[in-house]
């Protein structure tokens, strides 16, 4: 389903399965990480992945990050995704989260208008930083002077 998505075949690679199964383990390991498949007849037609983030924010609220959602193109409009948000939304809150929270690409309005019917708001404006791409400099370190006034410096 990755390779399928169109903005995924650029940055997803399935001749290399090994990045894929060593993130599987780092996954399966954290207790506060879920992966979910919907399958139909023994194939994989759905994913969500579900990740607890403990906070200080909102009086040390837990959030659940939704992420992940992909359904197979032939399953679409059939109920499969709601059902998925709808069990990331019920799980977070058995866990005791106050909140939960998902990222949508910018290019992909359908899905935002999907999540809006969910009862979801866009909220936020995200940013991304891939580290891949950007200067291991591209940030000056913080360090405080003398006088605790903040000064940057940059590293050369």
């Amino acid at each position: 389903m990755l390779a399928d998505d169109p903005l995924s075949a650029g940055r997803e690679s399935p001749d290399d399965l090994a990045p894929y199964r060593a993130a599987f383990a780092a996954v399966d390991a954290d207790p506060n990480q879920m992966l979910v498949v919907a399958e139909r007849d023994g194939r994989a037609v759905g994913t969500l992945q579900l990740t607890i983030l403990p906070g200080l924010a909102r009086r040390g609220a837990c959030r659940g990050q939704i992420e992940a959602v992909r359904v197979a193109r032939d399953e679409r409009g059939g109920g499969l995704g709601a059902a998925l948000t709808q069990w990331a939304i019920d799980e977070a809150r058995r866990r005791g989260c106050r909140l939960v929270q998902l990222t949508s690409d910018v290019a992909r309005p359908d899905a935002h208008r999907f999540y809006e019917r969910l009862g979801f708001a866009a909220t936020h404006v995200g940013f991304k930083l891939n580290l891949d791409a950007a200067p291991m400099t591209a940030i000056a370190p913080y360090r405080p002077d003398e006088g605790g006034v903040p000064v940057l410096h940059e590293q050369h």
